[in-house]
């Protein structure tokens, strides 16, 4: 068991080039693009952020440049079978490498055959996955491997989603939903989600729907200038919190009660928050657990961890996949 509930990140090893243990991930989000290189432990060795163009061609371009620019600043020759791993927001197809539906890219209704493209770019293989599903790939480098196999990686963005690795191996499910919890509709009463239903998780415990209900933020964002209010004394910003992590809280206690995983791990842009955030959805799973003897025995609140901040579990996440999609 984890003592600091904050994970460590792995320290940044040096380079030495050697084709067979080197692989290439790129993070491609909506405003921002994150590149690294991993070692054989899955340890940064190099790493790159760049903004994120808007379109087709033009993110296309774009990760391209930059696998060749984290290839250069590595001193790295991937092997010839090393696929380079892709995450990115929107549908995606992993048998065909296609894209739709990432509309903060520019990407919307129609296919974007990204890895296809990009691998004629580079004359090497590509892989394109979900980003949050990469993202739950790359938390596992940072937990001891009893606990490692068995995760959900929780993302609180502008949306609420999660990533499965179950015994070892990530879970997509069938039609590519598993882990959109978020969009479980909790509340008759509530809010229409973008989904088309009402009352989902994700109207109240993501961070759009904390930033629509903190209106007031300052120059640190929505996140951090509610939680600073909330702890200053502010009662309204003490509710909105409440609120939020309380509906944070009942998606990792369905995670728990559907999945049974060791660690839930929060990431994304509302974790940056860091340790407020853990302390009000410990709280919040705690009072959930009161009269119940059989939540109480499933130490739901020791289960609960937050990714450092800064580390791009995203991109490390895609390196590693490429890595097993090439076989090694």
């Amino acid at each position: 068991m984890l003592r600091d509930p904050v994970l460590s990140e792995p320290v940044l090893s040096e380079p030495v080039p050697s084709p067979s243990d080197y692989a290439v991930g790129l993070d491609i989000g909506g405003t921002k693009t994150e590149g690294v290189v991993v070692d054989a432990a899955g340890a940064v060795v190099a790493s790159l952020v760049r903004a994120t163009p808007h379109g087709a061609d033009a993110v296309v371009e774009a990760a391209a440049a930059m696998v060749g620019s984290l290839l250069a600043r590595s001193a790295v020759t991937l092997a010839g079978d090393r696929a380079i791993g892709i995450g990115i927001p929107g549908l995606v197809d992993v048998g065909t490498g296609a894209v739709k539906h990432a509309v903060n890219l520019g990407i919307d209704g129609e296919w974007l055959a990204l890895g296809s493209r990009l691998s004629d770019r580079l004359d090497q293989p590509v892989v394109i996955e979900n980003d949050v599903n990469v993202a739950a790939l790359g938390t596992t480098t940072l937990l001891p491997s009893g606990r490692a196999r068995d995760l959900a990686y929780l993302s609180i963005g502008t949306g609420l989603a999660a990533g499965l690795v179950l015994d070892g191996r990530l879970r997509r499910g069938v039609h590519g939903a598993a882990g959109e919890v978020g969009h479980l509709a909790v509340d008759p009463h509530g809010v229409r989600c973008s989904c088309g239903q009402v009352g989902c998780l994700e109207t109240v415990g993501s961070g759009s729907a904390l930033e629509a209900a903190w209106p007031d933020a300052d120059a640190s964002g929505p996140a951090v200038s509610l939680f600073r209010a909330a702890d200053g004394g502010d009662p309204r910003a003490a509710e909105i919190v409440r609120r939020f992590a309380g509906a944070v809280a009942t998606t990792i206690r369905v995670l728990c009660l559907t999945a049974d995983v060791e660690s839930v791990v929060l990431g994304g842009g509302v974790a940056q928050v860091g340790e407020p955030l853990l302390r009000a959805v410990r709280a919040e799973l705690a009072a959930q657990a009161q009269g119940s003897p059989f939540l109480s025995s499933l130490g739901l609140g020791d289960r609960v961890l937050l990714v450092p901040v800064g580390y791009p579990a995203a991109a490390v996440g895609a390196a590693l996949l490429g890595r097993t999609e090439a076989g090694s």
